[in-house]
């Protein structure tokens, strides 16, 4: 066999936790050969994009390498100097992030963010040749319309089409190895399935060696020819795909497959008579005038139930969110509490009106203020709506922590950088339960955490439920996590509802075509579901 493009060994990498390193990758050993895939699992917290960024010879602020050897084409890459690693960067080494719209820069069109490496900063062609191929690359990746696509600014293009578009710029040099550090763990189902389609396609054309990180076990095993498996910054196992897939040898291993969500049980529907704690009537909304974004969409949520709303990116399901919480008055249409109408501009709502309705989002990164403690922010809204100071508002806080399951005297005096993606979703969770509402919406709560720990989330949420008779709207394009939590199903497209019934209902055919669609680009645990399931779609 040849020798392999990437070699790690023995690489142990260190975190700073105040005044001390603490190793958070353990001794890891890695070889990957050109033209192929491996795979990175793991939960939060398991190294995988410390480990990813390392094979390109890079430490985020506040880690460290601390020992082991780094060869990338058999050079040395610890040993170059800084200026040698740079130059390797974007050349022949390239990184595609989980945050497409993080990674562009709004000000210039996507073409021009393309051309940079090659032309301005690698010097491998004239702009002429960069645009061409640049092109070429969106017609492979199967942009709509390649060649004028590139001339469109990032906020001008769907999230699916802004990460194929970064694929294209990380390819654009012709890199011998790429890392994709969860280049899908946002989008929808149907967006999902053509950005992984095209990715496989691309480095397949190209013949580009991978690392593929990715907390999906669904999805690594249509993208990896193998898969290692990382705990705490230590490996667990290494084997090709479908032999991982069939008989992983470690218990572990078997626990990521085993939990894999299930259905919660059914419960009974409300009687007819029950008033729904919200009822949405007929809604309409726009952000341009006589541009719909939303059109007669109407249901009902009781209380101690799930409702789940699905579909699509541009499906309507955040501007739902927005006319409910007040952000984005309806052009058509009414929102009903408990019967009575409910002020459509959130600055026309009362204090207990506000209260009522709260909102649990995505990204817990940028919704939790980072310069506050764990007291300050799950506090505020006890003060504000509960009117709580002193003593009673501390021990309000810590029964709240200690709700979520997260130790009062341990997290209490922390900032959010000091947390788990788990456990900074946990504190919003907190934060909503403080204004004691009736009903919560869950923003993708669990779209970026791995199975394990958005398993422990739905759980937490399951239980908070039945003790406190909330209802929930979940917003997912996630359909394990609405089989594991929904009692309900709204389902979206183009700003309508084109069906709901409750979930057993829902996944039982017959479906509406487009929810056949939905249901048909879930992966499955089976290594060649991917190009199946294209190839079936381009017969159709």
């Amino acid at each position: 066999m040849t020798d392999p493009l990437l070699s790690i060994r023995d690489l142990w990498i260190e975190g700073r936790q105040g005044r001390d390193w603490q190793p958070i990758v353990k001794g890891i050993d890695l070889d990957l050969h050109r033209g192929e895939v491996l795979g990175l699992i793991g939960e939060s917290g398991a190294g995988k994009s410390t480990l990813g960024l390392a094979a390109m010879g890079y430490t985020r602020d506040g880690t460290r390498i601390a020992g082991g050897d780094i060869r990338f084409d058999g050079q040395d890459l610890l040993g170059l100097s800084a200026r040698r690693r740079r130059a390797l960067r974007g050349k022949r080494i390239a990184y595609v992030a989980q945050s497409a719209a993080a990674n562009f820069n709004p000000a210039h069109r996507l073409i021009d963010q393309y051309a940079e490496a090659p032309v301005a900063i690698h010097h491998l062609m004239k702009r002429p040749e960069a645009l061409r191929e640049a092109q070429a690359l969106y017609e492979t990746l199967r942009l709509p319309n390649p060649q004028e696509i590139g001339f469109r600014y990032p906020h001008e293009v769907s999230g699916g089409q802004l990460q194929r578009a970064m694929t294209a710029m990380a390819m654009a040099c012709k890199p011998d190895l790429i890392i994709f550090d969860e280049p899908t763990t946002a989008l929808d189902v149907t967006t999902q399935i053509e950005v992984l389609s095209a990715i496989k396609g691309a480095v397949r054309e190209v013949g580009t060696a991978a690392i593929y990180i990715t907390h999906d076990l669904a999805v690594v095993a249509q993208m990896a020819d193998r898969i290692k498996i990382l705990l705490r910054g230590e490996e667990v196992e290494e084997q090709e795909t479908s032999a991982m897939l069939s008989a992983p040898q470690e218990d572990y291993s078997r626990s990521l497959w085993a939990v894999r969500s299930h259905a919660a049980p059914a419960r009974p529907a409300p009687p007819a008579e029950a008033v729904p704690v919200l009822r949405v009537r007929d809604v309409g909304a726009e952000y341009t005038r006589g541009t719909p974004v939303l059109q007669e969409v109407g249901f009902d949520i009781h209380a101690g139930r799930t409702l789940a709303v699905v579909g699509e990116s541009g499906s309507g399901k955040s501007t739902l969110a927005r006319v409910i919480t007040g952000l984005l008055p309806p052009s058509d249409g009414a929102i009903e509490l408990d019967g009575a109408p409910l002020p459509p501009q959130l600055a026309g709502r009362s204090k207990d009106q506000l209260r009522q309705v709260q909102m649990i989002y995505q990204s817990a990164d940028t919704a939790l203020n980072p310069k506050q403690t764990i007291r300050e922010i799950i506090g505020r809204p006890i003060r504000f709506y509960r009117g709580l100071r002193g003593a009673a508002l501390e021990d309000r806080i810590r029964e709240l922590l200690t709700a979520i399951e997260l130790d009062p005297d341990t997290f209490i005096d922390r900032r959010p950088g000091a947390l788990s993606g788990g456990q900074k979703q946990r504190i919003g969770i907190a934060r909503a339960l403080a204004a004691e509402p009736r009903v919560i919406l869950c923003d993708e709560v669990t779209s970026a955490l791995d199975q394990i720990v958005a398993e422990g989330i739905l759980t937490l949420l399951r239980r908070l439920q039945e003790e406190h008779d909330l209802a929930y709207i979940f917003i997912t394009h996630d359909l394990a996590t609405v089989r594991a939590i929904a009692d309900d199903v709204v389902v979206m497209q183009e700003g309508r509802v084109v069906e709901q019934a409750p979930r057993d209902a829902m996944f039982a055919p017959p479906h509406h075509p487009y929810t056949e669609q939905l249901l048909g680009s879930v992966p499955e645990m089976d290594p060649d579901w991917l190009d199946r399931t294209v190839a079936q779609r381009a017969k159709a």
